[in-house]
């Protein structure tokens, strides 16, 4: 019986791993539309471009926590 439950456990933690990775791999998905066997997941990504293009041309200014190559300025 304990080589059962034993691979019970197993069983149902490496399917729940499985399958948060598969929900966490369609979250970041650059793509409007994601499907992955049975799960389809349609997205509004045009907010996520506007902000990484903000992002890329403003870029947050460099603090002593947040300096290039770790130098202090």
């Amino acid at each position: 019986m304990a080589m059962s439950e034993v691979f019970w456990v197993a069983f149902v933690s490496t399917t729940s791993g499985f399958l948060l990775k598969l929900v966490s791999m369609i979250y970041k998905s650059k793509c409007s539309e994601c499907s992955i066997c049975c799960i389809t997941c349609k997205r509004n990504v045009e907010l996520e471009e506007k902000e990484f293009e903000f992002n890329r041309l403003n870029p947050a200014p460099l603090t002593p926590d947040r300096t290039e190559k770790n130098e202090i300025v």
